[in-house]
């Protein structure tokens, strides 16, 4: 159970309302063991037709009392424990979901996301289980098996107490036997799961690629795998657990036989009253579901155990990028610097980036062009700190970016890459994502100067538009200029542009460019692109190849020498020669 040391700052926290819980509990298990000795002293009285209609009346109000004391005391520990439990629910979904935000992209890299969202939804909930009805149970089956024992044994009769409880060492055994089991296939219950999970989610979002490529039957039998490796797993847990309740069931029958016939007989020779005996076989009832109950307690305890263990294994995962040793820096102006840089993604493989020497000055364009896989989105993803890299290769405003606190890099970053992920909200939440304050007008001057603003006056909601999961309702050009005007819209020091026009035609393209020629001024831009018309008039333009720089200089120098960035200008001149053509 070291795995819950974890939750050491929950219980601190709500330590009160489980000791509340627990004692409204317990006061519960109380009242009940005066029921079985209030029916053996009715039952006597009965049979020795010494009970009055008054006392009888008295004897009714007081079951009456007890069971109302009963169902409020229960209510109110259902109330502080299992709504306890869904406090821990809500509190380590939350730390979980704030954890995973801080890990850094290689782990996402590494991790599915239908893992992730299992962790998320079914191990959090058996934790719950177990921190709520577990610890009910727990508590429950203790007292009332210690209780239970104690009257039997010093209120009726030791001989018929001993050998009522021949069977219950059977019922112990049973538990702990099957506990080992269902720790373990509970784990695989949870993997199986994880890999379903993973395998919706995956379809859902590859969908329109499922039916672009008519892989629906295919994908249908990959998915009727999972879930059936998902019931296998299920079913050899129930194999396990399924036979506990019955056994348990059996084993309390043979204890009340052993009752019924012993305690018959001790009642015919006179050796316990029948009131005794009724009190008895009360108690006995009363000691079988605690014993039961240790095998559902053993069943929560194995599976919370397992979910601990994984989530456990999530949250002890420390971010690659943090603050460390960070300066007293309030802003960043824009002057960038990189300083023979090489970066390797994985010490493993080849550098994806090999000395590297950009100076980049406040309020100049920079443009990086190159085949693809040279290596130009890396350069952003190492500016942004998404990857770390070694103190002393890159710098901003003369700062080591490692010094740089990470929230005022980014807040100062105006980002659009190539996957332009949106939101399944309005168009207006989307451009001001980001953004705390905000006016229409603000977004309204954004889209125009993204050459968005006419497209979204044709849609019926204007800018209300849901644009649904992943902007599945835009087009791909649209995407773009909805990333470019959320970038604007954050109105930062360094704008980045990542081939974020390339879905645009070169009309587009040019109006967009033109409109952000006032946006750029007095703020660093870097644009990223294949098609030379969006770089053009940058202040510089380097051409990377293989990771390395091959040429830099401007669009004029460069058209001038042999090279990489010469052979890409005449290619694309000559396709849009050969369009004019046709």
């Amino acid at each position: 159970m070291g795995e819950f040391r974890t939750l050491n700052w929950f219980f601190s926290k709500y330590k009160g309302r489980y000791i509340g819980g627990i004692l409204c509990l317990l006061a519960v298990d109380i009242l009940q063991l005066v029921m079985p000795r209030l029916l053996g002293l009715i039952t006597d009285g009965l049979q020795q037709n010494n009970m009055t209609y008054a006392t009888l009346g008295w004897y009714a109000i007081i079951i009456v009392i007890i069971a109302v004391a009963i169902m409020i005391l229960r209510y109110i520990w259902r109330l502080l424990i299992v709504g306890g439990s869904r406090l821990l629910e809500k509190e380590l979904r939350d730390r979980f979901f704030a954890h995973l935000t801080t890990l850094s992209p290689r782990y996402y890299n590494m991790h599915k996301t239908g893992d992730l969202m299992a962790h998320a939804s079914n191990d959090i909930n058996a934790i719950r289980m177990f921190v709520g009805q577990g610890i009910v149970m727990a508590t429950d089956s203790l007292f009332m098996i210690i209780a239970s024992l104690i009257v039997v044994f010093a209120t009726i009769d030791w001989r018929l107490s001993m050998l009522a409880l021949i069977p219950f060492p059977l019922m112990a055994a049973s538990v702990l036997i099957a506990g080992r089991f269902i720790r373990e296939r509970f784990e695989e219950v949870q993997r199986a799961f994880s890999n379903l999970t993973d395998t919706v989610e995956e379809n859902f979002t590859g969908i329109r690629v499922i039916k672009a490529f008519v892989q629906e039957k295919a994908e249908l039998k990959k998915f009727a795998k999972a879930n059936k490796h998902n019931m296998d797993m299920n079913m050899r847990m129930v194999k396990v657990w399924g036979i506990m309740e019955p056994l348990m069931q059996f084993l309390s029958a043979l204890s009340f036989i052993i009752v019924l016939y012993y305690g018959g007989m001790m009642v015919i020779n006179g050796e316990i009253t029948m009131g005794q005996f009724v009190s008895f076989n009360a108690y006995l009832g009363m000691l079988i579901w605690p014993v039961i109950a240790i095998g559902w307690v053993v069943n929560m305890a194995q599976r919370g155990t397992a979910s601990m263990k994984r989530v456990n294994v999530i949250m002890n995962e420390r971010p690659e990028i943090y603050d460390d040793n960070p300066a007293d820096i309030d802003e960043i102006y824009g002057d960038i610097e990189y300083k023979d840089l090489t970066f390797r993604y994985e010490p493993n493989l080849p550098p994806a980036l090999t000395d590297i020497n950009i100076s980049v000055k406040r309020g100049e364009t920079l443009a990086i062009v190159g085949r693809t896989g040279s290596g130009k989105t890396t350069l952003i993803n190492v500016l942004l700190r998404l990857y770390k890299v070694e103190d002393g290769h890159v710098f901003i405003d003369d700062t080591d970016i490692n010094r740089i606190p990470l929230g005022i890099l980014r807040e100062s970053i105006g980002y659009v890459p190539q996957d332009n992920f949106l939101f399944s909200t309005t168009i207006t939440e989307n451009i001001a994502f980001g953004v705390d304050n905000y006016t229409m007008e603000q977004v309204e001057q954004a889209a125009r100067i993204a050459q968005l603003y006419d497209d979204v006056m044709d849609f019926p909601d204007k800018f209300n538009t849901i644009v649904g999961e992943r902007g599945v309702s835009l087009s791909g050009g649209q995407k773009q200029r909805v990333s470019i005007a959320r970038a604007i819209m954050k109105d930062p020091k360094i704008l980045i542009l990542d081939d974020s026009l390339s879905a645009v035609d070169t009309d587009t393209e040019e109006r967009i460019l033109k409109g952000l020629s006032k946006v750029r001024k007095n703020r660093t831009t870097i644009i990223i692109a294949h098609r030379i018309s969006a770089v053009k008039d940058a202040d510089q333009i380097i051409a990377l190849d293989e990771g390395r720089i091959v040429q830099r200089g401007t669009h004029g120098q460069l058209i001038q020498q042999e090279g990489l960035y010469k052979e890409l200008y005449e290619m694309q001149k000559l396709e849009e020669e050969l369009e004019r053509t046709q």
